[in-house]
């Protein structure tokens, strides 16, 4: 017995030491419990994710075991606050995996997956919880909750009811395998997405093959190539590589070769999806089929603004209407330029069109990227930035380098509120790199919450692809990049001016065709000159940018806007035609793409190319029968923006409503209520189509 007593203490002790060494095991003693970065190896996440769910699941079952009759405060809060070492640890290693990935942790990713599928089911069909769950919300009208505690009973019930809670124990059995099975697919489409952008380079060894390059673009290929260990100039896929050389590269060989390559990642080869997209939605449907929806989109779209693929396919389509017509007139007035300037096809191609367009837009507009580059100067912009959020609500950024990064490109500030009282941590990650995948997000290390009297503030992180500096020339943005930093900027306000008890209904935890509403009404400001002039000017004259640029940058904004429209449209319909399907689609990936997208098609469709494989927003990330809310953020965006249009682009009276209504109220109430409560009225697609000049008042 002495033995057993002493190896027990022994293994105690063992599993303390293993804590105590753990950095995501323990509440980091850094200030605001700034993630130890600087502490965290690939070592410590397979045990910080089973110890994570160990606790978990020992919170779940004390819910369970409570003796005392199910109440809100005892059931529904308690599932609230419950796996609090798990969030932390899950949201550092896979937001980690999006931006600092390696092959180590892909290998934890694949044996956590199913680890953290198992616990999903272990909580969501847990019949005794769901009894409890069940118990406090029958008696919801008698409790006297407060609007955001009934907010929460409402959804944990839903949550409980959609993750299959009234299902027999036999379908519980398939759901849940069919759950595991679906999320290691998705792991594996995002795996081989970043691998087959890793996989290809455009290797340029002739200064002939550089012709019509600009000079950042050939400094940026000539740094790549240093990075890589090759000789001359190398380009790639992500995207501050590939799209200035599909604007600017003279070579229609090239072009083709870039386009080819771009729009072909995982298909066939090595790193092949086509399959992969097929059995995701194979799951996809047998998962909705289980729970009692015919579709994977009708299962979705239940907990949005817009609730029915029906409702999402009238959207597109009234926007489709008047907006294919224009954009096809786009199209032919850019090929009759082309034609002109000697360009000797029977048709535009795709690799044709960037190159093109760029140069009737200088032609027309006498703009391009290079001419607007040297006055959008990244750290000038990330100061203009931070000074809209100061100037619309009162935030003060102020840089923390003693706080760690998980990269030594991530910056981290105290974002401080006009009073003083601290907002969040936010963290910036600009530059691109081979372990990070392409595009730009927002995303959080923890969201902001309350518990027991005790306010946890939001660990805020914004990720980008901009051009890193090269040589003795800053990182410098087109105008384009400054709009997207914008954009995300906005989700990072929406995470950082949080406020309410529960995580789960503050921030950015709103229904996903409303998420994108306070990210997209920032991009408005790129286009105001009353902003642009109070920042933008030569990094190296120190000239402001001229009134006539403004002009010009005014004049473009809705320059190819019908043309964008229906690519946007595109994908939603590319979208909902995968996830609004009964059954898989008998024709090859690419094949089923194809014949989708050729009724808005604007220009020939390319053999041996496919978006399918690898449309990550749909496949791996959350954007699953989801594509138009884009655009009907844009909707409401647009039709919110003409109010500052209105009061004043500066107008407080405006950004603090904005705050007070969207802002800080994350999902307390229903979107289309909160968004009534701000703008007086429901929003219509006719304020996007007049904004963007394609339809007239």
């Amino acid at each position: 017995m002495k033995k057993l007593i002493l190896a027990a203490l022994a293994l105690a002790a063992a599993f303390t030491s293993c804590k105590m060494e753990n950095p995501l095991l323990v509440e980091s003693p850094l200030e605001y419990g700034a993630p130890q970065f600087d502490k965290i190896k690939n070592e410590h996440y397979l045990p910080a994710f089973k110890e994570g769910i160990r606790q978990a699941k020992a919170e779940i079952d004390a819910i369970v075991a409570n003796p005392d009759a199910p109440t809100f405060a005892n059931t529904i809060e308690a599932l609230e606050f419950s796996g609090e070492t798990l969030d932390r640890v899950s949201n550092i290693f896979y937001n980690l995996m999006e931006a600092e990935a390696n092959d180590e942790m892909q290998a934890i990713a694949e044996e956590v997956s199913p680890m953290m599928t198992e616990f999903s089911m272990y909580v969501s069909l847990n019949e005794k919880l769901f009894e409890r769950v069940k118990a406090v919300y029958d008696a919801r009208e008698a409790l006297g909750l407060e609007p955001d505690a009934m907010r929460l009973l409402e959804k944990t019930y839903k949550g409980f009811t959609r993750g299959g809670a009234n299902l027999s124990p036999e379908d519980k059995e398939v759901y849940g395998k069919l759950s595991e099975e679906h999320s290691l697919l998705t792991l594996s489409f995002n795996k081989n997405v970043l691998a087959a952008t890793n996989a290809f380079t455009l290797d340029l060894t002739d200064e002939a093959e550089l012709e019509g390059l600009p000079d950042f673009v050939v400094a940026l290929g000539k740094q790549t190539a240093e990075e890589k260990g090759k000789e001359g100039w190398v380009f790639d896929l992500s995207y501050p590589s590939y799209g200035p050389f599909m604007k600017y590269s003279s070579r229609r060989d090239l072009r083709e070769k870039m386009y080819r390559a771009y729009n072909s990642k995982a298909l066939g080869g090595e790193f092949d999806n086509t399959q992969v997209v097929k059995d995701i939605i194979d799951h996809r449907i047998k998962i909705a089929n289980i729970l009692g929806y015919p579709t994977w989109a009708a299962y979705q779209l239940e907990e949005r603004m817009v609730k029915t693929p029906e409702e999402v396919q009238a959207f597109i389509d009234e926007l489709m209407a008047p907006s294919l017509p224009a954009a096809r007139k786009e199209v032919a007035d850019i090929y009759a330029f082309a034609k002109a300037e000697g360009f000797d096809a029977d048709a535009l191609m795709p690799w044709d069109f960037s190159y093109w367009s760029e140069k009737y837009k200088a032609a027309n507009y006498s703009l391009d990227d290079s001419e607007l580059k040297p006055y959008f100067r990244l750290e000038d912009c990330i100061d203009a930035v931070f000074g809209l959020a100061t100037r619309l609500y009162g935030l003060q950024f102020t840089p923390r380098p003693d706080l760690p990064g998980y990269h030594p490109d991530v910056k981290v500030y105290d974002v401080k509120d006009a009073d003083g009282r601290h907002l969040a941590l936010f963290y910036a990650d600009f530059f691109p790199r081979a372990s990070k995948r392409g595009g730009a997000w927002m995303t959080e290390f923890r969201g902001q919450s309350i518990r027991d009297g005790v306010e946890r503030r939001p660990l805020i992180s914004i990720v980008t692809n901009f051009s890193k500096p090269t040589g003795d020339d800053p990182s410098l943005l087109t105008h384009d990049e400054l709009t997207t930093f914008l954009h995300e900027f906005g989700h990072s306000l929406h995470g950082m001016m949080a406020e309410g008890r529960y995580h789960s209904l503050t921030g950015t935890s709103v229904a996903r065709d409303f998420v994108e509403l306070p990210s997209q009404i920032m991009e408005n400001w790129a286009y105001e000159p009353e902003y642009l002039r109070g920042f933008a000017k030569h990094y190296q004259t120190g000239e402001l940018i001229p009134d006539e640029l403004i002009a010009k940058i005014a004049a473009t904004k809705n320059y190819l806007a019908a043309y964008s429209q229906v690519r946007q449209l595109d994908f939603g319909i590319l979208d909902m035609a995968w996830h609004g399907s009964t059954s898989v689609p008998e024709a090859d990936t690419p094949v089923f793409e194809k014949s989708v997208l050729k009724p808005s098609a604007l220009m020939p469709q390319v053999s041996g190319t496919c978006i399918s494989t690898s449309f990550s927003h749909i496949f791996s990330g959350g954007y699953s029968a989801g594509y138009y809310s884009y655009k009907w953020a844009e909707v409401l965006e647009a039709d919110a923006f003409s109010l500052f249009k209105e009061k004043g682009i500066f107008n407080t009276e405006v950004s603090g409503a904005f705050r007070r209504e969207i802002l800080s109220r994350g999902s307390s109430d229903d979107e289309a209520t909160l968004y009534r409560n701000f703008r007086g009225h429901d929003p219509a697609p006719q304020a996007l189509l007049l904004k963007l000049g394609i339809v007239k008042k």
